[in-house]
C-alpha cells in the first residue's frame, strides 16, 4: 500500500490498467487508459497475488521486528527500510520503460512487492515502538496520516482517466510519486531529535536512563519558562533533584525503574488480548473483499461517463476517504472504552459485509445471485464499511496502550503491530476462497 498496513495494495491497484496491458503483452504505451474490469490480469489473479504478497511478509517481518529491535539500532531500522523502499520504487519505476514478457514482469513485480512490504513491515513495527511511548492522541494522527495516503492514490486514479494519458505515462508518474514522499520523509525524521517534544519522549524510552529522562524534563520546563510560563513547584522540586549534592538521596528512587525495563510480553498480551483479536478481525474482514471482490463491482446504469468513473469513486476514493475519517474520529472520542464488551459485538457484526458484497453487482459470476444490483447499495455498503474499518483500527490500536503500564506500552505497540500483520494476511487468505465462490 500507500501506507503502513500493507505497503503497495493501494497504490498498484489503482494503476491496475497499466498491469493488464502489461500482461497482456501488450504495448503498454499505445492507447489510453481502459477502464473495463475484465481483461488479461485476471489469469495471473493479479488482485488477489497482490494483496496476498503484501501481507504475508508484513506478518512476518513484523514478528522478525520483535527480535531486531533488540540487537539494531531504531536509527538504522527505520532509515535503512526508508532508503531500501525508495530503491525498489525507483526500480519498479525504471521497468515501465522496459520492454518484458508478461511472465517475467509478473514474478518480479511480485518479488517487489514481497521486499517493499517486508521493510514497510519494519518500518511500521518501529514506528508503532516509539508512539507506544506517546500519547495516545499520536496514534490516531499516524493512522490518519496513513489513510490520507491511499486518498491520494485514489485522486491520482481519477486525475489520469480524466486527462486521458496513456497507461505508462501514467504509471511513470504513479512510481515518481512515492519516492519523493520517500525522500521527504527521510528528511522529517532526520530533523525529529531537533524537536525538544521529541526529544522528551523518546528520553523516555527503557534504553535511556532514568538520569538522563529528569535532565530532559528540566529542560523542557526550563525552555517553558523561557517562554514565558510561570514557574510551578514542579520545576522546583526537579531542580533539587538534579541537584549534585542531592543525588545520593536520588538513587534510591530509581531502582524500582529500572527493574522494569524488559516488561515480559506474555504478560502484556495477557492484558491485550482481547482487543488484539478484535484488530486481527477487522482486518480479516476488510482485506477478505477489498479490494478483490469490491473492485469487481460495476454500475448497473447504461454505459457512459457515471459507470466509467463509478468503481474509481465508489470503490477505491469512497473507501479511502470515510476510512481516514473513521481514523480522525478517535481524536474526539474512544468509545466503546476498554472495559467494554460492546467492541467485540461491533467487530463481529462486519462480519456482515462480507455475503453484502458478493451479492452485488458483479457480472463475472458463476455461483451466487445478484440481490443487490442498484449502485446505491453499494455505496450505502462501502460508506459504513470502510468508516466503521477506520474507526475501530484506529480505536484498538489507541486502546491496547491504556491496558498496559507505562513502561509496558511500547511491547504493546509492538504486538498491535503483529497482530495487524495477521489480520490483513488472514484477510488476503480469504479473499481467494471468496472470489472463487463467486
Amino acid at each position: 500500500m500507500a501506507r503502513g498496513d500493507g505497503c503497495l495494495t493501494l497504490l498498484l491497484l489503482p494503476i491496475w490498467q497499466y498491469f493488464q496491458g502489461r500482461l497482456a503483452g501488450a504495448n503498454s504505451t499505445a492507447g489510453t487508459l481502459s477502464t473495463n474490469h475484465t481483461g488479461p490480469t485476471d489469469t495471473f489473479n493479479f488482485n488477489n497475488w497482490v494483496t496476498l504478497l503484501s501481507q504475508l511478509p508484513l506478518l512476518l517481518f513484523t514478528l522478525l521486528n520483535s527480535f531486531l529491535y533488540q540487537c539494531i539500532p531504531e536509527a538504522v531500522r527505520i532509515l535503512g527500510s526508508l532508503l531500501g523502499i525508495l530503491l525498489l520504487f525507483a526500480l519498479t519505476a525504471a521497468l515501465v520503460k522496459v520492454d518484458m514478457s508478461p511472465g517475467p514482469f509478473f514474478s518480479i513485480t511480485m518479488v517487489s512487492v514481497w521486499f517493499i512490504n517486508s521493510f514497510c513491515a519494519v518500518l511500521q513495527g518501529s514506528l508503532f515502538g516509539q508512539l507506544g511511548t506517546m500519547p495516545s492522541t499520536y496514534s490516531t494522527l499516524f493512522l490518519s496520516g496513513q489513510g490520507l495516503a491511499g486518498i491520494f492514490a485514489a485522486l491520482a486514479m481519477l486525475m489520469s482517466m480524466a486527462s486521458g494519458v496513456d497507461a505508462q505515462t501514467s504509471a511513470l508518474g504513479y512510481f515518481i510519486t512515492p519516492c519523493v514522499g520517500i525522500l521527504m520523509s527521510i528528511v522529517c525524521y532526520l530533523s525529529l531529535p531537533h524537536l525538544e517534544f521529541a526529544r522528551y519522549y523518546l528520553a523516555k524510552k527503557p534504553s535511556r536512563s532514568p538520569t538522563h529522562e529528569l535532565e530532559t524534563k528540566a529542560e523542557l520546563l526550563q525552555a517553558d519558562e523561557k517562554n514565558g510560563i510561570p514557574s510551578s513547584p514542579q520545576v522546583a522540586t526537579l531542580t533539587l533533584d538534579l541537584d549534585p549534592e542531592k543525588e545520593p538521596e536520588l538513587e534510591p528512587e530509581l531502582d524500582e525503574p529500572q527493574k522494569l525495563e524488559k516488561p515480559s510480553v506474555f504478560i502484556v498480551f495477557q492484558k491485550i488480548w482481547l482487543t488484539a483479536l478484535c484488530l486481527v478481525l477487522v482486518f480479516t474482514v476488510t482485506l477478505s473483499v477489498f479490494p478483490a471482490i469490491t473492485a469487481m463491482v460495476t454500475s448497473s446504469t447504461s454505459p457512459g461517463k457515471w459507470s466509467q468513473f463509478f468503481n474509481p469513486i465508489c470503490c477505491f476514493l469512497l473507501f479511502n476517504v470515510m476510512d481516514w475519517l473513521g481514523r480522525s474520529l478517535t481524536s474526539y472520542f474512544l468509545w466503546p472504552d476498554e472495559d467494554s464488551r460492546l467492541l467485540p459485538l461491533l467487530v463481529c457484526l462486519r462480519f456482515l459485509f462480507v455475503p453484502l458484497f458478493m451479492l452485488c453487482h458483479v457480472p463475472e459470476r458463476a455461483r451466487l445471485p445478484i440481490l443487490f444490483p442498484q449502485d446505491a447499495y453499494f455505496i450505502t455498503f462501502m460508506l459504513l464499511f470502510a468508516v466503521s474499518n477506520g474507526y475501530l483500527v484506529s480505536l484498538t490500536m489507541c486502546l491496547a496502550p491504556r491496558q498496559v503500564l507505562p513502561h509496558e506500552r511500547e511491547v504493546a505497540g509492538a504486538l498491535m503491530t503483529f497482530f495487524l500483520a495477521l489480520g490483513l494476511s488472514c484477510g488476503a487468505s480469504l479473499s481467494f476462497l471468496f472470489k472463487a465462490l463467486l
